[in-house]
């Protein structure tokens, strides 16, 4: 893009595409004078009426010595001494993922749009859709979710196109973001959603739950590991559902875990959706992420996004095909199940490979690493003079640690130490002021969390 050469004094600083007589005739062609006549349905009191309050122009040497000033500002802090969870886990990647991932033809690629002539692209979607099967042990898996939030509201549309009662029911220990998200995709369609509190072990309240699905309900939610780190009771959530004709949804934001725990498809569950990012995709300042969605084949044509499937051509030869793609790209909208349109195919090659380098007996490895840390951490914190763990229920690698002071100060005291403890859950909750959420991994050794005893414990 070039600078055009304008006499309108309004571009004498800008970038632009076309001139000012170029505006002037688009605006005349859908008759209009100004563009501001464009944005008449917006209040006056809203517009900005001056121009942003920021420095330049600059050369690129000065703009990049004044960016490293800002990026000087970080406080660096060793990865074993945070303590971070809550839907977003830190854990070590072998360096072949990024190598691998990184080669042109993984890089580039996007979405098949010619699946003929993408037989690379849709082989990596299909052995992607093969693990996340096999770890949730459900019959089908797509691809290109965004994240674990918004593909946990996509699975409780599909329990609605397939049983329309109106109704949703979700435990209180479902990620409180996941619940959002699901809240606001469900606020214009006239789904009402109902939650059930969890009990003082930490996992929901099985009964609870049995008399909020009495009015009626498409989908039973719930998390697991939930919320606070505890492992909720599958079969019996399985079981409670049946008894209504409710489908079980089951919420995942640590997928490690199920390198442990039998998969929830094996437990009774209808759906699985969650996040996968804990699975080879690094921490990035909120992204990317990696939304998965797994389902029993009775689900399948309710599905959203894209499925690809194998097949033999004309010759035998072993082939890959878009089975099936609800996107509103490629049907009529009003056809499609979905508005989901990005294709999330490098991260979930990421996991792909990720998942190959460790295989079954790696995963395992792994799983049993991060729940032998937190169970050493849960000891070691709980005992800690004026602490005490809030949920006697188990956990995989994190856990809810009460204090005796206000968790956020706790947090700012440490982060002067170079320590990040974990999230405040008064972030979320009312009357959790003194809560914290802790979470260890592998990445985090018993030095750190020694250190985070012996700094808790000099606390006031």
């Amino acid at each position: 893009m070039s600078r055009t050469k304008t006499t309108d004094p309004e571009d004498a600083h800008r970038y632009i595409p076309v001139s000012a007589d170029d505006r002037l005739a688009m605006l005349r062609a859908i008759g209009r004078s100004r563009i501001d006549e464009l944005f008449a349905s917006i209040p006056e009191n809203l517009r900005l009426r001056k121009d942003l309050e920021i420095p330049g122009p600059h050369s690129e040497m000065e703009l990049l010595a004044a960016l490293e000033t800002i990026a000087g500002l970080n406080r660096p802090i060793e990865p074993g001494l945070q303590f971070l969870g809550g839907g977003a886990y830190r854990h070590y990647i072998p360096a072949a993922v990024d190598h691998l991932i990184a080669r042109a033809e993984f890089y580039s690629s996007y979405t098949p749009y010619q699946p003929e002539i993408s037989q690379g692209t849709l082989q990596a979607i299909f052995e992607y859709q093969t693990l996340i099967c096999q770890l949730t042990e459900l019959d089908l898996s797509n691809a290109s979710m965004y994240d674990g939030a918004s593909a946990l509201a996509e699975a409780i549309l599909m329990t609605e196109r397939m049983r329309g009662v109106g109704r949703v029911v979700l435990s209180d220990a479902v990620h409180p973001e996941y619940v959002q998200v699901a809240r606001t995709y469900l606020a214009n369609l006239d789904v009402a959603v109902a939650t059930f509190d969890h009990g003082r072990d930490g996992r929901g309240d099985l009964e609870a739950a049995r008399r909020a699905l009495e009015e009626g309900a498409s989908a039973l939610v719930i998390q697991h590991p939930n919320f606070f780190g505890c492992l909720e009771e599958v079969e019996s959530y399985a079981a409670v559902a049946r008894e209504t004709g409710a489908a079980l949804v089951v919420a995942i934001t640590e997928p490690v875990a199920l390198g442990l725990l039998k998969g929830p498809g094996s437990q009774g569950a209808d759906i699985v959706a969650g996040e996968a990012q804990s699975l080879g995709v690094p921490l990035s300042h909120g992204g990317p992420f990696l939304g998965f969605l797994a389902a029993r084949q009775p689900f399948l044509r309710s599905m959203p996004g894209r499925l690809v499937g194998e097949t033999k051509d004309v010759e035998g030869r072993r082939g890959y095909v878009l089975t099936l793609s609800t996107r509103e790209q490629h049907i009529r909208r009003e056809k499609a199940t979905s508005n989901i349109c990005t294709n999330e195919g490098l991260c979930a090659l990421q996991a792909s490979i990720f998942l190959s380098l460790l295989g079954r007996d790696g995963l395992g490895e792994l799983a049993r690493h991060n729940h032998a840390k937190a169970a050493y951490a849960r000891g070691l914190l709980g005992a800690v003079p004026g602490c005490r763990l809030l949920h006697d229920a188990p956990v995989f690698n994190e856990f809810v640690l009460r204090l005796p002071f206000a968790a956020e100060s706790a947090v700012e005291a440490l982060g002067e130490k170079g320590i990040v403890p974990g999230i405040p859950l008064s972030r979320y909750f009312e009357g959790r002021e003194r809560d914290l959420l802790v979470c260890v991994t592998e990445i985090n050794p018993r030095e750190a969390i020694d250190r985070l005893a012996t700094e808790l414990r000099g606390l006031r």
